[in-house]
């Protein structure tokens, strides 16, 4: 007699929170930095000031990420709790009403008038909040909002990032700093293009021409900005 197990699946979706800050904030690190020492570099700065300017660029990054990260998720956080208690109010007013809201739900997903109301009723009897917020709000435990996670995340990877491009202001001689400061960033924004793209089970050139090339626009931009106002001052 043939013995069926269970196995646990591990879905790339159950990352999507820590993942997205995570990249984020590592990418912001690299770009925002660089493109600071760069354009610091460029106005013919001595190094002293580029390596202050890179540090300060590093610590108010990283608070500002951490800070932007936390409301913003606190944002959607706060919205799936309304939403959330809007329906507990709307199941203990009318019950009859919900199931026929979740059994629509799964009529249009293809599952017959009797079985969805049968399911609907079974779903709502173990855990009526649960089974609306799944399956009417689109809120789930792998996706719900967490503000602290995303915020910490964002903070340390962008401190992470950051670190890169500004330990080459310290190992690279001053005429040559903006050519191999430029080099050395795009090398990482490609790295972490292809660590993000592997984590998330994403296509791996794709996302690695895509940071690189805002990256590189960003740090021209700079560049070019620095070296018009160094003429001009």
């Amino acid at each position: 007699m043939a013995r069926h197990t269970l196995h646990a699946e591990r879905h790339l979706v159950s990352r999507i929170g820590w993942l997205r800050a995570a990249v984020l904030g590592a990418n912001d690190g690299i770009v925002s930095t660089a493109s600071l020492i760069i354009g610091v570099a460029a106005a013919a700065a001595k190094s002293s000031d580029i390596l202050v300017a890179g540090a300060a660029g590093l610590v108010a990054g990283a608070m500002s990420m951490a800070a932007g990260e936390y409301v913003s998720v606190s944002s959607q956080s706060d919205t799936e709790r309304a939403d959330l208690d809007r329906e507990r109010k709307e199941l203990g007013t009318n019950v009859e009403a919900e199931v026929r809201e979740l059994a629509g739900i799964y009529i249009k997903r293809g599952v017959d008038p009797a079985t969805a109301e049968s399911v609907a009723r079974q779903m709502m009897a173990k855990d009526a909040l649960a089974a609306h917020a799944h399956d009417e709000l689109g809120i789930s435990e792998m996706t719900t909002a967490r503000p602290i996670q995303a915020a910490l995340t964002s903070a340390a990877t962008f401190t992470a990032g950051a670190a890169l491009p500004l330990a080459i202001v310290l190992l690279t001689p001053g005429p040559k700093l903006v050519a191999v400061e430029a080099c050395a960033s795009l090398l990482f924004l490609a790295l972490l293009g292809l660590i993000g793209a592997r984590a998330g089970g994403a296509p791996m050139l794709k996302a690695t021409l895509r940071v690189t090339f805002w990256g590189a626009l960003a740090m021209a931009m700079t560049a070019g900005i620095g070296a018009l106002v160094g003429t001009a001052v």
